[in-house]
């Protein structure tokens, strides 16, 4: 089983190819900073939010000075890195993903905007570690919920930047409770082995799912 955590050299080394091709910039704002800026600016916190959460960020830090931005590490500050997603989506042109279901997409990676890549005391991000493990496995079909399936616009742009292959996919529905909410663990959601130690055969299990499953 892989664990991220004895891999971190692996997605250090990534993020250099990414900040070498000059692809990466240091971000010092906080998620405070992100909110009072979009709503200084007379809008309101929008764009999808990524897996690990947060809003689509105005691209604040971008254009800082190197030196300024250099100073700023040296300090200490703490940072996030995040990936240019226009110059790099510029660089690389129109890219392609195959969904077994939805067939062969257009990557939009601007629909997440310049997402992290990694942060001062975390050397990864979700984006990032999953498209370095995929291609380290070998993993060439990805099965996952429909909820992941923007964030694939942006996996397919690292792949590209990084010269990672690019898997097929398949995002499948989600199961929803009564509420219209996905289940998850972390919301102690039903799951399989509570049906059945309550005696439900899998059938009904089969059954009980199908009802659940998102349109």
């Amino acid at each position: 089983m892989l664990r991220q955590s004895d891999h971190f050299d692996r997605y250090r080394a990534a993020l250099a190819a990414i900040r070498e091709r000059g692809l990466a910039y240091p971000c010092f704002c906080t998620r405070a900073d992100i909110r009072r800026e979009i709503e200084a600016a007379g809008g309101a916190p929008h764009g999808p939010p990524d897996p690990m959460g947060g809003v689509l960020y105005p691209g604040t830090c971008r254009g800082l000075p190197v030196a300024e931005t250099d100073a700023r590490i040296e300090r200490g500050e703490p940072h996030a890195w995040r990936l240019d997603t226009a110059a790099a989506a510029g660089r690389f042109g129109a890219l392609i993903w195959r969904d077994e279901a939805a067939g062969d997409v257009t990557a939009d990676p601007a629909v997440f905007g310049d997402v992290v890549l990694a942060r001062k005391d975390v050397p990864t991000s979700y984006h990032l570690a999953v498209t370095v493990d995929d291609a380290w496995q070998g993993v060439t079909l990805i099965v996952r919920g429909a909820d992941l399936f923007a964030a694939t616009h942006v996996h397919r742009l690292l792949q590209a930047i990084l010269g990672l292959p690019a898997p097929r996919y398949l995002h499948h529905p989600l199961l929803l409770d009564e509420h219209g909410r996905r289940f998850a663990k972390r919301d102690r959601s039903l799951t399989i082995r509570s049906l059945r130690e309550k005696g439900l055969s899998p059938a009904e299990v089969v059954e009980m799912a199908e009802g659940w499953q998102q349109g």
